[in-house]
């Protein structure tokens, strides 16, 4: 058994080596790790700009080909033709319901941009096993439910040029530059308000801000 004296000895030991080896490194570093080779770099730089599609690598798919692909690797979560299944999100549908009562916010109905789908799907699909899709799957499962919400048609063929080119029917309903401000409150340094006269103005009680349901999200019904 160490006693706590020499515990405490080997920890001191310890941070006095790992100081020397910050001393000895750059300025500004802390002497370990290494520096990230382009390998490296590039398997994490995987993102497409949705606007204008930067970022979307080689490679194309059809729609025919994401049918295929949808019914193997989709169809259990999001439904047969994207109608959701339990409470997995529908991806297809919508349309004119975002200023209703209960809006479906899907591909077809609130996505602004079409790169944006592949890059999700690439990222984080399938749920279980992220990351074992390829490039050409990506783009065809990306036509597909594109095709599902009557935004290509069936001959459509994606891939990194004809993606952005790609109008989605809620992009211009976008506002990109939030123009209210962070706060409305005056800003405060010094001698701001004190906590004791801080009063509560309204709390979220009695609002009617969650619906009551016993059942599944897609049966719940505004009182």
């Amino acid at each position: 058994m160490f006693s706590s004296r020499k515990i405490g000895l080997l920890l001191a030991a310890s941070l006095a080596a790992a100081c020397a080896r910050a001393s000895a490194a750059e300025p500004g570093h802390f002497g370990y790790g290494s520096v990230a080779t382009p390998a490296q770099i590039a398997g994490w730089d995987i993102d497409a700009r949705g606007e204008d599609g930067t970022g979307l690598p080689p490679g194309k798919g059809t729609v025919d080909r994401g049918a295929d692909v949808y019914a193997e690797q989709c169809a259990a979560c999001h439904g047969t033709f994207g109608e959701g299944e339990s409470r997995f999100p529908k991806l297809v549908g919508g349309v004119g319901s975002l200023r209703d009562e209960r809006p479906e916010p899907t591909v077809g109905s609130y996505w602004p941009f079409a790169p944006t789908l592949w890059d999700y799907i690439n990222r984080a699909m399938p749920m279980p096993a992220p990351h074992t899709l390829s490039a050409d799957d990506v783009y065809a499962l990306t036509a597909y439910i594109l095709s599902l919400n009557d935004l290509v048609p069936n001959e459509f063929v994606a891939d990194r040029n004809s993606l952005p080119k790609v109008k989605m029917r809620n992009r211009d309903n976008f506002i990109w530059t939030d123009p209210r401000p962070d706060t409305a409150a005056a800003p405060c340094m010094n001698a701001c308000v004190s906590a004791a006269d801080v009063r509560i103005a309204s709390t979220a009680e009695g609002r009617d801000l969650t619906p009551r349901t016993t059942g599944p999200l897609d049966t719940m019904q505004p009182k």
